[in-house]
């Protein structure tokens, strides 16, 4: 179709002119319309075609069966038993028992023993330090003699007692003499043989005799007194002699007992007095370790009748890679609990004689000690448990749940009681959709 010229149409063409024109130009465009329906009518009439061909042509798709998913498990049996699990604790050992050693006696310190030093190891009876012995062996000197000159002068008192005995019986045999003349001459006078101035004489003779003996005894009883006297001057003396000796010996400062030696203060040359400070002996046989139970575990221990005080515990020391293990007991428990962290310090006695390495105070070590023993209960690995109360059994080749009661813990394992029966195997892998009756397959 020709297109519209605008310059043709002017205001002299009349309106009829216009009209025909516009009816045209409309009449062109709805023959190009009618004509893409068209082509896209068949288009999609080909590809209906196509589709329908395709599908009476496909093949059969195959399907598997659907199968149930088996899970592969690790199972353990049963078995009741009693349990008693270990706890596991720590503290820093330190020395059963300690001393501040001092000087027992004043002077100059002459002598260092050979293992005098800091963090010395040394033996009972080993000597630690040796004050000059001059002055003491020179009070022994003289107490000795003192003794001795005290033990003679008794010996002196005890013969003039010896002698004032024997002179009292010779004058009691005198008096008993004129006693018997005087008796003699008293029955012969009445016949007149014998004169009263002849019983005069006899009765002053006896009188004479009474006063000797008199004299004798009192002169005995003074020189017992004087040997009782001397008696006590011999025990003051001897006291004052073994205390000499005693501090001579005292001179020469011994281990009371094995030790390690802290904070030595003498050296050779150093005046010390009695009341100084020379070092600090730590016993190296007999160690003992504090340890804080919980409340928790402490009423575990204690229930049902268990006691604290006397239970066995292994104490670990680890070195590196080497652990040393030394036995030990529950000695005693302190005086109050500990309101702030909520428990109880126990403390342990270790003997550690004669083993190496020696353990030393200061170490910080491991204690395992024996909980309280469950009857009847079943022991398994914490991933066997589901929730706080189910277990699952195998039971041809499913799975049955079961309840039980959480009794406690021992590092990983748990110990239950309740629907379990001895033999039945329980399942202790985990799994994310465990229920009643999964298929499983235990593993070897």
């Amino acid at each position: 179709m020709k297109p519209l010229d605008i310059r043709q149409l002017d205001s002299s063409r009349p309106i009829g002119a216009i009209t025909g024109a516009l009816g045209r130009i409309v009449n062109s465009r709805l023959a190009r319309s009618f004509g893409q329906l068209a082509l896209v009518a068949l288009v999609l009439g080909a590809g209906f075609l196509a589709y329908g061909a395709l599908l009476a042509n496909k093949r059969p798709i195959f399907q598997r069966p659907v199968q149930e998913q088996v899970w592969a498990v690790r199972t353990l049996p049963v078995e009741i038993s009693t349990q008693q699990p270990t706890l596991r604790l720590y503290g820093e050992t330190r020395a059963a028992r300690s001393v501040e050693l001092r000087a027992l006696v004043p002077g100059e310190i002459t002598v260092i023993g050979e293992n005098f030093r800091e963090g010395g190891l040394v033996a009972k009876g080993d000597l630690l330090v040796g004050v000059d012995d001059f002055p003491y062996r020179g009070a022994v000197t003289e107490a000795e003699a003192n003794l001795r000159e005290a033990e003679a002068r008794l010996r002196e008192f005890e013969a003039v007692a010896t002698a004032e005995r024997d002179a009292l019986k010779r004058a009691s045999e005198q008096l008993d003499l004129a006693r018997r003349d005087l008796e003699r001459a008293a029955a012969l006078s009445p016949s007149g043989a014998v004169s009263d101035k002849g019983i005069d004489d006899r009765r002053l003779v006896v009188s004479q005799r009474e006063q000797a003996v008199e004299q004798r005894r009192n002169a005995l009883l003074a020189e017992q007194a004087r040997a009782d006297q001397q008696r006590a001057v011999i025990a003051r003396l001897t006291w004052r002699l073994a205390d000499a000796r005693r501090n001579l010996s005292n001179t020469a400062l011994k281990a009371p007992f094995d030790a390690y030696i802290r904070g030595v203060q003498a050296e050779v040359g150093r005046l010390v007095n009695a009341s100084d400070v020379v070092a600090t002996l730590l016993d190296s046989t007999l160690s003992e370790v504090r340890v804080a139970l919980t409340d928790r575990q402490y009423g575990r221990i204690t229930a049902g009748g268990g006691t604290i005080i006397g239970r066995p515990v292994e104490v670990v020391w680890r070195l590196g890679q080497v652990s040393n293990s030394y036995p030990g007991r529950i000695e005693r428990i302190a005086a109050e609990f500990k309101t702030e962290s909520g428990g109880v310090d126990v403390y342990a006695r270790i003997d550690s004689s004669g083993r190496e390495p020696p353990l030393r105070p200061g170490a910080f070590v491991e204690i395992n000690v024996a909980d309280r023993a469950y009857e009847n209960v079943v022991r398994l690995p914490e991933t066997a448990l589901y929730g706080a109360d189910t277990v699952y059994v195998v039971k041809a080749g499913r799975l049955a749940s079961r309840k039980v009661e959480l009794l406690g813990h021992d590092g990983g394992d748990i110990f239950v009681a309740g629907e379990l029966a001895a033999g039945e195997r329980v399942v202790i892998t985990r799994i994310s959709e465990i229920g009643d009756g999964l298929g499983v397959e235990e593993l070897e």
